[in-house]
């Protein structure tokens, strides 16, 4: 809207200008009398200066004409340029004929003026009508030959025939007519300039200009009888002053105009060479700078002046986790939400910076003392306690900090890694605040080594399922089996899921890492179908970051579909510690059970959330956790928490499935307390799919030669 504003604004600047000779026609009207008198004689000078300052004009264009072309090789600037050549030859014959003054050969100046006005007038017409295209620098030479041969060819036969085509009534009446007609061709080409008024409006009205004071002096020149008389001079004059104006329309067009769109795209590739810039040095979420840019400053600042400098790498728990799950939408928004707070509370000399995943990193350049830096990072974890309002989740993120001081020998690349480690470690300290001590550097840094190794693993297809049967205590069948992740890592060999399931979580790998688990279950229990075994119910944990995973019940609606499984024969298990949030596990849980699947709570009396879940939860299931089984022959505590879980199951009719059964003594406990279920090593250590399809009866067997030393009867197959 802008632009349009200026154009009008410039237009109207250029229709001002191009009407100043107008007022001159006042003057010639009211005192054409008086003018003539003054300049009676002088007015054969005045006219012939007009025609050499025509033929400037006309030759300026031409040659304009000709440069530009080999640099826009365009047909209507060649088109322009030789009709302008033309004008120009014709001109100077005029000139050379009114200087001679031979009345043999001065009629022949009136029909290079009647030629020379219908060539242009054709020529220009001609032009706008007909469509633009590319030309060669060959046409340039044809074209400027043609002119010149056609105005050498025109004089030729205009002397031969001067003789023979009348008198000067004769003349005067075909130059009249031919300047009428022109002016009329004249108007027919500023209705065509018109339509082109709004591609480009500057040079539409100059072209219009132009043609307007030709028309005015093809009526000037119709109206005059005095060949030597004001109004021939003035007819003259306005036929200058089109010219004129012509040549300030090829010049913007040909030069001035390109070079605006030049120095525009110069001013463009600086802009975008700014946003490129600035895109490479920040982060494209939050705007803050990023990693490139932080190491970029440390190289430059690190011990220059030899200040004391420190780094703080902050990472808030969880939020990898929770951003993978609620989709980038709502990531984006948490991630630009932090930054906001950090940067509220940032001291001037203070530079924070945006690194991958969840990890925000300042900069200090001067540390004037230990407690101001301590000071700023339990300020800014009393910030970033406030809830964080996502979707419709208020998350609380934990924030870990580490923080390291430069040394003599530490590098931009050492000392941002030393604030890692830091930080790393204090995620497992209550105060979640730690300084970077040497000793730091050998187990986090394995760790950080071992989080890289874990995001390539998935692909390589590193991980498999290992099955551990759970035996039914009522008819001493394996009904159902719990799939359970293994990592077996080409140079480390079998990683424990202990570690690299914490690994997983804190890195947001859980999400494809579970969606892989519980696909392969699945899977695998319509593969066992196929191979003549009873179907059986897989068990599947679930990790707290799929709780949070917006497609979750979506995801296991397709696993289902595409596996063909029977969802009854599926059961999620979940962790007593995320049961914290009731209203909102409590929808989520109902929308998977509508499913048709089964929902079990593992490790139940490890948690401390309140035991209300049970009655709002669709929970068919308790898996009591093996810390209490293991000790329950030694421990009486253990002994009556186990018997309390199976009395409470009870009445809430659940279902329970006791875990790490190792010894006689405890299989005799749980089966006198009526429990549902049992799996441990008693009966069988967790396998492949492989090994439990082949070892499937001869593990019935050993169950029920277990089974029988507590029961009479002994279970069949």
């Amino acid at each position: 809207m802008e632009n349009a504003r200026n154009n009008i604004v410039i237009d109207k600047k250029e229709l001002g200008f191009s009407a100043i000779p107008l007022l001159l026609l006042l003057p010639l009207i009211v005192f054409n009398h008086q003018l003539f008198a003054i300049f009676e004689g002088s007015f054969v000078y005045l006219s012939l200066i007009m025609k050499i300052l025509i033929v400037v004009f006309t030759m300026t264009i031409a040659i304009h004409s000709w440069l530009t072309f080999s640099q826009l090789l365009s047909n209507q600037t060649l088109y322009i340029g030789s009709i302008f050549f033309v004008v120009a030859l014709l001109e100077i014959a005029n000139i050379v004929i009114a200087v001679s003054q031979s009345l043999d050969i001065m009629l022949i100046s009136v029909w290079i003026q009647i030629f020379m006005r219908f060539a242009l007038v054709i020529g220009v017409l001609l032009m706008i009508v007909k469509p633009r295209k590319k030309l060669t620098l060959a046409h340039r030479r044809i074209a400027y030959g043609i002119a010149v041969l056609s105005v050498a060819l025109l004089l030729m036969i205009l002397y031969k025939v001067q003789p023979f085509i009348g008198g000067n009534q004769f003349v005067t009446t075909i130059q009249s007519s031919v300047q009428l007609l022109t002016a009329l061709l004249q108007g027919v080409s500023i209705y065509f300039l018109s339509k082109h008024y709004k591609e480009a409006p500057k040079q539409t009205v100059w072209l219009m200009s132009g043609s307007v004071y030709l028309i005015l002096s093809d009526f000037l020149f119709v109206c005059s009888n005095n060949f030597s008389g004001i109004w021939m001079f003035a007819a003259l004059f306005y036929q200058f002053f089109a010219y004129y104006i012509f040549l300030k329309a090829i010049y913007y067009t040909s030069v001035e105009k390109p070079y605006q769109q030049l120095l525009k795209i110069k001013l463009d590739l600086e802009q975008s060479q700014k946003e490129l810039t600035f895109q490479a040095y920040h982060d494209d979420i939050t705007q803050l700078p990023n990693e490139r840019l932080l190491l970029k400053t440390l190289k430059e600042k690190l011990r220059k002046d030899g200040r004391q400098q420190a780094i703080i790498s902050i990472e808030i728990d969880r939020l990898a986790t929770i951003s993978d799950s609620l989709g980038i939408s709502y990531s984006n928004k948490m991630m630009k939400l932090v930054a906001e707070r950090i940067q509220a509370m940032l001291p001037p000399h203070y530079f924070a910076t945006k690194l991958r995943e969840s990890q925000f990193v300042i900069y200090i350049n001067h540390v004037q003392t230990k407690e101001e830096l301590i000071q700023f990072c339990l300020n800014l974890k009393s910030v970033m306690n406030q809830p964080l309002q996502v979707q419709l989740f208020s998350l609380k993120g934990n924030v870990n900090i580490g923080i390291a001081f430069n040394d003599a020998n530490c590098s931009a690349e050492q000392l941002l890694t030393h604030a890692q480690l830091a930080m790393r470690e204090a995620s497992q300290l209550p105060q979640r605040l730690l300084f970077y001590q040497q000793h730091m550097s050998t187990g986090v840094a394995d760790r950080i080594l071992l989080e890289q190794e874990l995001h390539r693993a998935l692909e390589r297809q590193e991980f498999y399922l290992a099955y551990q049967p759970q035996i039914n205590l009522k008819t001493g069948k394996i009904e159902s089996v719990e799939a359970l992740v293994r990592w077996r890592h080409p140079d480390r060999g079998l990683v424990p899921p202990d570690t690299f399931i914490e690994i997983a979580e804190e890195s947001g790998l859980i999400i494809p890492l579970g969606k892989w688990i519980l696909e392969t279950a699945c899977l695998q229990v319509k593969a066992w179908e196929a191979q003549g075994l009873p179907p059986m119910k897989v068990a599947v944990n679930l990790s707290l970051g799929q709780l949070f995973q917006q497609d979750l019940v979506q995801m296991v609606r397709e696993i289902l579909q595409r596996s063909k499984l029977e969802p009854s024969y599926l059961q999620l298990e979940i962790t007593e510690s995320m049961t914290m949030n009731i209203d909102q596990m409590t929808q989520l849980l109902h929308e998977l059970k509508a499913l048709g699947i089964q929902i079990a709570v593992d490790d139940f009396g490890t948690g401390y959330s309140s035991l209300s879940y049970l009655k709002d939860f669709p929970i068919d299931c308790l898996k009591i956790d093996r810390a209490f089984v293991h000790n329950i022959q030694h421990d009486p505590n253990d002994e009556a928490l186990v018997s309390m879980i199976l009395s409470m199951a009870k009445h809430l009719r659940l279902k329970v499935v006791a875990e790490g059964i190792e010894e006689i003594a405890q299989l005799a406990f749980l089966v006198a307390g009526d429990c549902d279920y049992i799996q441990g090593y008693l009966f069988s250590k967790p396998i492949s799919a492989e090994q439990l399809a082949t070892t499937f009866k001869d593990l019935h067997m050993h169950a029920n030669d277990i089974l029988e030393r507590f029961n009479g009867e002994e279970y069949n197959i």
